[in-house]
Protein backbone atom coordinates (compact mmCIF):
# COMPACT_ATOMS: atom_id res chain seq x y z
CA UNK A 1 0.00 0.00 0.00
CA UNK A 2 1.37 3.08 1.34
CA UNK A 3 4.94 4.15 2.09
CA UNK A 4 6.75 6.01 5.03
CA UNK A 5 9.67 7.47 2.59
CA UNK A 6 11.62 9.60 4.96
CA UNK A 7 12.20 10.24 8.56
CA UNK A 8 13.77 13.25 10.31
CA UNK A 9 13.90 14.90 13.58
CA UNK A 10 14.34 18.75 12.74
CA UNK A 11 14.78 21.96 14.18
CA UNK A 12 12.05 25.26 14.16
CA UNK A 13 13.89 27.76 15.85
CA UNK A 14 11.94 30.69 15.70
CA UNK A 15 15.55 32.67 14.72
CA UNK A 16 15.79 30.80 11.58
CA UNK A 17 12.55 33.50 10.54
CA UNK A 18 14.72 36.53 12.37
CA UNK A 19 17.58 35.40 10.40
CA UNK A 20 15.80 36.49 6.78
CA UNK A 21 15.22 40.03 8.18
CA UNK A 22 17.03 43.05 8.48
CA UNK A 23 19.28 43.30 11.88
CA UNK A 24 21.65 41.83 14.40
CA UNK A 25 20.24 37.92 13.46
CA UNK A 26 20.23 38.21 9.29
CA UNK A 27 21.91 35.21 8.10
CA UNK A 28 22.79 33.48 11.22
CA UNK A 29 20.67 30.47 10.68
CA UNK A 30 21.02 30.24 7.31
CA UNK A 31 22.62 26.42 8.01
CA UNK A 32 19.07 25.63 9.48
CA UNK A 33 17.02 26.68 6.59
CA UNK A 34 19.55 25.02 3.88
CA UNK A 35 19.01 21.93 6.17
CA UNK A 36 15.11 22.14 5.42
CA UNK A 37 15.33 22.95 1.86
CA UNK A 38 17.03 20.26 1.90
CA UNK A 39 14.86 17.72 3.34
CA UNK A 40 12.19 18.89 1.51
CA UNK A 41 14.17 18.47 -1.67
CA UNK A 42 14.85 14.84 -0.78
CA UNK A 43 10.85 14.57 0.09
CA UNK A 44 10.56 15.69 -3.66
CA UNK A 45 12.95 13.24 -5.41
CA UNK A 46 11.23 10.56 -3.08
CA UNK A 47 7.79 10.72 -4.64
CA UNK A 48 5.90 12.31 -1.01
CA UNK A 49 2.52 13.56 -1.20
CA UNK A 50 2.19 14.37 2.59
CA UNK A 51 4.27 15.62 5.55
CA UNK A 52 3.34 14.60 9.15
CA UNK A 53 4.64 16.49 11.33
CA UNK A 54 4.80 15.91 15.29
CA UNK A 55 4.77 19.37 16.64
CA UNK A 56 6.21 19.83 20.29
CA UNK A 57 4.81 23.60 20.09
CA UNK A 58 0.82 21.97 20.19
CA UNK A 59 0.40 21.46 23.54
CA UNK A 60 -2.60 18.96 24.79
CA UNK A 61 -3.81 17.47 27.95
CA UNK A 62 -6.10 14.58 27.10
CA UNK A 63 -5.57 11.65 24.43
CA UNK A 64 -3.75 13.00 21.12
CA UNK A 65 -4.92 14.92 18.38
CA UNK A 66 -4.22 15.68 14.71
CA UNK A 67 -5.00 19.02 12.74
CA UNK A 68 -5.86 17.56 9.43
CA UNK A 69 -8.16 20.33 7.90
CA UNK A 70 -8.25 20.67 4.25
CA UNK A 71 -5.97 23.68 4.26
CA UNK A 72 -4.33 26.33 6.52
CA UNK A 73 -4.00 29.66 5.68
CA UNK A 74 -3.19 32.57 8.14
CA UNK A 75 -0.69 35.33 9.50
CA UNK A 76 1.34 33.90 12.77
CA UNK A 77 2.87 35.75 15.32
CA UNK A 78 3.99 33.52 18.55
CA UNK A 79 2.15 34.02 21.46
CA UNK A 80 5.70 32.38 23.66
CA UNK A 81 7.95 34.74 21.48
CA UNK A 82 6.28 37.03 19.45
CA UNK A 83 9.58 39.61 19.13
CA UNK A 84 10.59 35.92 17.32
CA UNK A 85 8.02 35.49 15.11
CA UNK A 86 5.31 38.26 14.15
CA UNK A 87 2.96 38.07 11.57
CA UNK A 88 4.31 35.49 9.56
CA UNK A 89 2.49 34.69 6.58
CA UNK A 90 1.39 30.73 5.93
CA UNK A 91 -0.70 28.69 3.17
CA UNK A 92 -0.75 25.13 2.27
CA UNK A 93 -2.85 22.24 1.94
CA UNK A 94 -4.14 19.55 4.55
CA UNK A 95 -4.93 16.00 3.93
CA UNK A 96 -8.28 15.25 6.07
CA UNK A 97 -8.31 11.69 4.74
CA UNK A 98 -5.15 10.88 5.97
CA UNK A 99 -5.39 12.11 9.62
CA UNK A 100 -8.58 10.15 9.98
CA UNK A 101 -6.95 7.02 8.70
CA UNK A 102 -4.02 7.75 11.09
CA UNK A 103 -6.34 8.17 14.09
CA UNK A 104 -8.47 5.34 13.25
CA UNK A 105 -5.68 3.08 12.89
CA UNK A 106 -4.31 4.62 16.31
CA UNK A 107 -7.17 4.15 18.37
CA UNK A 108 -7.76 0.26 16.82
CA UNK A 109 -4.49 -0.21 18.30
CA UNK A 110 -5.57 0.61 21.41
CA UNK A 111 -3.91 4.67 21.51
CA UNK A 112 -6.60 6.87 22.22
CA UNK A 113 -6.89 9.30 19.48
CA UNK A 114 -9.00 12.20 17.48
CA UNK A 115 -8.77 13.59 14.08
CA UNK A 116 -10.06 16.97 13.35
CA UNK A 117 -10.80 17.44 9.64
CA UNK A 118 -13.35 20.31 10.10
CA UNK A 119 -11.82 22.79 12.18
CA UNK A 120 -10.67 26.31 12.57
CA UNK A 121 -7.68 25.21 14.99
CA UNK A 122 -4.25 26.42 13.21
CA UNK A 123 -0.71 24.82 13.36
CA UNK A 124 1.70 26.15 15.64
CA UNK A 125 4.72 26.78 14.91
CA UNK A 126 7.06 23.50 14.97
CA UNK A 127 4.86 23.14 12.00
CA UNK A 128 4.51 26.45 10.51
CA UNK A 129 8.82 27.46 10.45
CA UNK A 130 9.53 23.88 8.49
CA UNK A 131 6.98 24.51 5.95
CA UNK A 132 8.09 27.99 5.25
CA UNK A 133 11.05 26.45 4.09
CA UNK A 134 10.31 22.88 2.65
CA UNK A 135 6.99 24.32 1.33
CA UNK A 136 6.35 27.37 0.31
CA UNK A 137 5.06 26.15 -3.36
CA UNK A 138 2.02 24.10 -1.37
CA UNK A 139 3.61 21.33 -3.17
CA UNK A 140 3.44 18.79 -0.22
CA UNK A 141 -0.40 18.16 1.74
CA UNK A 142 0.52 19.12 5.56
CA UNK A 143 -1.04 17.10 8.71
CA UNK A 144 0.09 18.25 12.39
CA UNK A 145 0.01 16.02 15.44
CA UNK A 146 0.08 17.22 19.32
CA UNK A 147 3.60 16.48 20.43
CA UNK A 148 3.64 18.84 23.85
CA UNK A 149 2.05 16.05 25.76
CA UNK A 150 1.23 16.76 29.49
CA UNK A 151 0.20 13.36 30.81
CA UNK A 152 1.35 10.84 28.45
CA UNK A 153 4.11 8.02 28.34
CA UNK A 154 6.82 8.07 25.99
CA UNK A 155 5.66 4.33 25.93
CA UNK A 156 2.35 5.70 24.45
CA UNK A 157 3.49 8.12 22.23
CA UNK A 158 5.87 5.33 20.21
CA UNK A 159 2.96 2.83 20.25
CA UNK A 160 1.52 5.97 18.48
CA UNK A 161 4.25 6.10 15.90
CA UNK A 162 4.08 2.92 15.37
CA UNK A 163 0.50 2.56 14.71
CA UNK A 164 0.89 5.80 12.38
CA UNK A 165 3.47 3.41 10.37
CA UNK A 166 0.65 0.80 10.16
CA UNK A 167 -1.70 3.05 8.96
CA UNK A 168 0.47 4.63 5.96
CA UNK A 169 1.92 1.24 5.03
CA UNK A 170 -1.18 -1.05 5.50
CA UNK A 171 -4.16 1.54 4.41
CA UNK A 172 -3.07 4.64 2.74
CA UNK A 173 -2.43 4.70 -1.36
CA UNK A 174 0.46 7.66 -1.03
CA UNK A 175 3.52 8.49 -0.07
CA UNK A 176 4.70 10.11 3.43
CA UNK A 177 7.49 11.54 5.50
CA UNK A 178 7.00 11.82 9.32
CA UNK A 179 9.08 14.88 10.96
CA UNK A 180 9.90 14.89 14.64
CA UNK A 181 9.59 18.94 15.07
CA UNK A 182 12.00 19.55 18.80
CA UNK A 183 14.87 20.63 19.94
CA UNK A 184 17.59 18.20 21.84
CA UNK A 185 18.14 19.40 25.44
CA UNK A 186 15.36 22.71 25.74
CA UNK A 187 16.86 24.59 28.86
CA UNK A 188 16.07 28.47 27.33
CA UNK A 189 18.47 31.14 28.93
CA UNK A 190 17.32 32.93 32.07
CA UNK A 191 15.08 35.91 31.63
CA UNK A 192 17.33 38.87 31.10
CA UNK A 193 20.39 37.27 29.85
CA UNK A 194 18.92 35.78 26.31
CA UNK A 195 21.00 38.04 23.96
CA UNK A 196 24.31 36.76 25.94
CA UNK A 197 22.71 32.89 24.78
CA UNK A 198 21.49 33.88 21.28
CA UNK A 199 24.48 31.20 19.94
CA UNK A 200 24.60 29.48 23.08
CA UNK A 201 23.77 26.28 25.08
CA UNK A 202 22.53 26.73 28.58
CA UNK A 203 25.35 24.59 30.40
CA UNK A 204 27.93 22.38 29.05
CA UNK A 205 26.57 19.71 30.56
CA UNK A 206 23.58 19.76 28.48
CA UNK A 207 25.82 20.42 25.56
CA UNK A 208 27.86 17.04 26.65
CA UNK A 209 25.18 15.35 26.69
CA UNK A 210 23.55 16.43 23.08
CA UNK A 211 26.89 15.67 21.42
CA UNK A 212 26.83 12.07 23.35
CA UNK A 213 23.05 11.68 22.14
CA UNK A 214 23.91 12.66 18.47
CA UNK A 215 26.59 9.93 18.61
CA UNK A 216 24.57 7.48 19.47
CA UNK A 217 22.09 8.26 16.97
CA UNK A 218 24.96 8.02 14.16
CA UNK A 219 26.23 4.40 15.53
CA UNK A 220 22.66 3.48 15.85
CA UNK A 221 22.78 2.98 19.22
CA UNK A 222 18.93 2.72 19.77
CA UNK A 223 18.55 0.20 22.74
CA UNK A 224 20.68 2.06 24.94
CA UNK A 225 19.17 5.10 23.49
CA UNK A 226 15.43 4.56 23.94
CA UNK A 227 16.44 2.81 27.57
CA UNK A 228 17.34 6.53 28.39
CA UNK A 229 15.22 8.71 26.62
CA UNK A 230 12.52 9.33 29.44
CA UNK A 231 15.20 10.27 31.74
CA UNK A 232 17.49 12.16 29.18
CA UNK A 233 13.93 13.70 28.42
CA UNK A 234 13.40 15.08 32.01
CA UNK A 235 17.37 16.03 32.80
CA UNK A 236 17.65 17.15 29.57
CA UNK A 237 14.94 19.43 29.74
CA UNK A 238 13.74 17.88 26.15
CA UNK A 239 11.17 20.15 24.26
CA UNK A 240 7.84 18.77 24.61
CA UNK A 241 8.65 16.36 27.03
CA UNK A 242 10.64 14.63 23.23
CA UNK A 243 6.67 12.81 22.52
CA UNK A 244 8.21 14.10 19.16
CA UNK A 245 11.04 11.57 19.07
CA UNK A 246 9.22 8.76 20.95
CA UNK A 247 6.52 9.16 17.73
CA UNK A 248 9.47 9.44 15.49
CA UNK A 249 11.45 6.01 17.19
CA UNK A 250 7.96 4.25 17.76
CA UNK A 251 7.46 4.90 13.98
CA UNK A 252 10.80 3.32 12.78
CA UNK A 253 11.05 0.46 15.01
CA UNK A 254 11.88 1.85 18.78
CA UNK A 255 14.91 -0.47 20.63
CA UNK A 256 14.81 -2.69 17.25
CA UNK A 257 15.68 0.43 14.64
CA UNK A 258 18.74 -0.31 12.51
CA UNK A 259 20.32 2.06 11.23
CA UNK A 260 22.33 5.16 11.95
CA UNK A 261 21.42 8.79 11.17
CA UNK A 262 22.63 11.55 9.00
CA UNK A 263 23.33 14.52 10.41
CA UNK A 264 22.21 17.83 7.79
CA UNK A 265 22.26 20.13 9.87
CA UNK A 266 24.95 20.21 12.28
CA UNK A 267 23.94 20.53 16.14
CA UNK A 268 24.19 23.81 16.54
CA UNK A 269 23.12 25.98 19.68
CA UNK A 270 19.99 28.66 19.93
CA UNK A 271 18.71 31.01 23.04
CA UNK A 272 20.50 28.31 25.42
CA UNK A 273 19.02 25.00 23.25
CA UNK A 274 20.28 22.21 21.56
CA UNK A 275 19.09 21.61 18.16
CA UNK A 276 20.17 19.33 14.60
CA UNK A 277 18.51 18.44 11.27
CA UNK A 278 19.08 14.78 11.05
CA UNK A 279 17.59 12.09 8.76
CA UNK A 280 16.47 8.75 9.95
CA UNK A 281 16.96 6.22 7.13
CA UNK A 282 13.57 4.47 6.79
CA UNK A 283 14.00 0.76 6.95
CA UNK A 284 11.69 -2.17 7.08
CA UNK A 285 8.91 -1.84 10.36
CA UNK A 286 8.57 -4.48 13.00
CA UNK A 287 5.10 -6.37 12.11
CA UNK A 288 3.62 -6.53 15.82
CA UNK A 289 4.41 -3.78 19.17
CA UNK A 290 6.97 -6.45 20.44
CA UNK A 291 8.11 -4.47 23.15
CA UNK A 292 8.13 -1.19 21.21
CA UNK A 293 7.46 1.70 23.32
CA UNK A 294 8.04 -0.32 26.85
CA UNK A 295 10.67 1.06 29.22
CA UNK A 296 13.48 -0.52 30.10
CA UNK A 297 15.47 -0.35 33.57
CA UNK A 298 16.54 3.26 33.01
CA UNK A 299 13.41 3.89 32.17
CA UNK A 300 11.70 3.07 35.10
CA UNK A 301 13.70 4.21 37.22
CA UNK A 302 13.78 8.04 35.76
CA UNK A 303 9.85 7.46 36.20
CA UNK A 304 10.42 7.04 40.19
CA UNK A 305 12.54 10.92 39.93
Amino acid sequence: MGTLALAAKITHVPSMYLSELDGPAKGKRQAAIDGHVEIGRRCRALGVDTIVVFDTHWLVNSGYHINCAPHFQGVYTSNELPHFISNLPYAFDGNPALGQLLAETANAHGVPTMAHPATTLAPEYGTLVPMRYMNADRHFKVVSVSALCTVHTLAESARLGWAFRRAVEDHYEGTVAFFASGSLSHRFAQNGTADAYRDKIWSPLLERLDHGVVAMWQRGEWPDFCDMLPEYAAKGHGEGFMHDTGMLLGALGWSRYDRGVEVVTPYFPSSGTGQINAVFPVSPMPADLGGIGQPGTAALAAARL
